[in-house]
């Protein structure tokens, strides 16, 4: 079978043994993701997981009155959905599409099936589960404990890392949301990284010049989610 979107250009579908990609890969999906595309919302059953391959989605905590906050960011290394799995079948959070691309979508039926197999796919499941609640709780973290500018480079860099390329399409108001800040200290922020040449921002984008220098700039959030990534789940090499 011939698929417009590679699926092993996502880390967890690029780590299946054979057997496994024998039996997922006549069911996987192509879909576009674009830009504000909204995957599920709080407490909707889920009808598919999605493994996104060039797309970012956003996972999002939504308030009573509307207001939200990012509680973790999903790409290339994982799967949307996992509350599917875990037993749950809804979630409190929203997923939303907040860097266009493509992905792979299978359907919840089938997810339960390979999942309830108790084989490779459920451990694979596992530790990925793992280093998202990490992802999670720093998060928590940081935005309780750290400047915006720390917050702005941690969010920069765990999007560059599920991207091939340093230019982000993305409104000052739309990071502001995932933040949980007002989007007048998302400018100042971007502000500060602009004046130090760290990256170069023209309305809805953001061009990252000096990767590094966020790096140095960052708080150790995001180093702790990326090795906790690094550790538990294969590199995207694998096939």
């Amino acid at each position: 079978m011939s698929l417009a979107v590679d699926p092993r250009s996502n880390r967890l579908l690029a780590a299946l043994p054979d057997a496994e990609w024998k039996r997922w890969l006549p069911q996987l999906e192509p879909v576009d993701m674009p830009l504000g595309q909204v995957l599920y919302e709080s407490g909707s059953r889920l009808a598919h997981v999605y493994f996104p391959t060039t797309s970012i989605v956003s996972l999002l905590y939504v308030m009573e009155d509307g207001a939200s906050a990012e509680i973790a960011v999903v790409g290339n290394e994982g799967i949307v959905g996992i509350s599917l799995f875990m037993g749950g079948e809804s979630t409190p959070s929203r997923a939303l599409v907040q860097s266009a691309g493509k992905g792979l979508r299978l359907r919840a039926d089938v997810m339960l099936q390979e999942f309830n197999r108790a084989g490779p796919v459920l451990h694979l499941l596992l530790r990925y589960t793992q280093a998202l609640i990490t992802q999670m709780a720093q998060t928590a973290v940081c935005n309780r404990h750290h400047s915006v500018d720390q917050q702005l480079c941690r969010w920069l860099l765990l999007s560059l890392d599920r991207l091939d390329t340093n230019d982000l399409v993305m409104t000052q108001e739309l990071i502001a949301n995932m933040l949980g800040v007002r989007r007048e200290g998302v400018t100042e922020a971007a502000g500060h990284l602009q004046h130090a040449g760290l990256i170069h921002y023209r309305r809805g984008h953001i061009t990252v010049i000096d990767r590094a220098g966020l790096e140095q700039r960052t708080c150790e959030c995001y180093a702790v989610v990326k090795k906790e990534y690094d550790r538990l789940l294969p590199p995207l090499s694998v096939v």
